[in-house]
């Protein structure tokens, strides 16, 4: 199966606590580019972009309240900047976030350089055919008894 991105691409921006600041300062570095696409994040980084960016952001629920796993689905690209020198209370969900990008062949950067690569691409400015997993023979294995 395919999945066609349009060229109007559904992006999620997602920072933990300590990568806030960065986040919404890439964002505001971005925002010509940004300002082509539609936007998701969960909920405190929602805001900020907003006001950092004078645009509506699509807001999920907090992070820690299932706002993750609210983007799961909805999205094309995946920015997520995480903080791995700090344990997060909702690590499970985070972890959870980043396997459904994987499982679903969802473009993701987890750091400022690949988000960079992402959004300059020549490919962001055109409709692009991705293939989606085809999960069919683990949905149907026999279970051993």
């Amino acid at each position: 199966m395919i999945r066609i991105l349009n060229v109007r691409k559904r992006i999620a921006l997602v920072a933990h606590d300590n990568k806030k600041a960065e986040l919404v300062e890439w964002a505001e570095h971005n925002k010509v580019v940004l300002a082509m696409h539609e936007l998701i994040s969960t909920g405190t980084t929602g805001k900020l972009l907003e006001e950092q960016l004078d645009r509506p952001v699509k807001k999920m629920l907090s992070g820690p309240l299932g706002g993750d796993q609210q983007i799961g689905a909805m999205i094309d690209i995946l920015i997520f900047f995480w903080d791995p020198m700090q344990a997060q209370p909702h690590d499970s969900d985070v972890k959870a976030l980043l396997r459904l990008g994987v499982a679903w062949n969802i473009l993701l950067a987890c750091d400022r350089a690949t988000a960079d690569f992402i959004l300059t691409s020549p490919l962001m400015k055109t409709e692009y055919e991705t293939n989606i997993p085809d999960y069919s023979g683990y949905l149907n294995r026999k279970v051993a008894k």
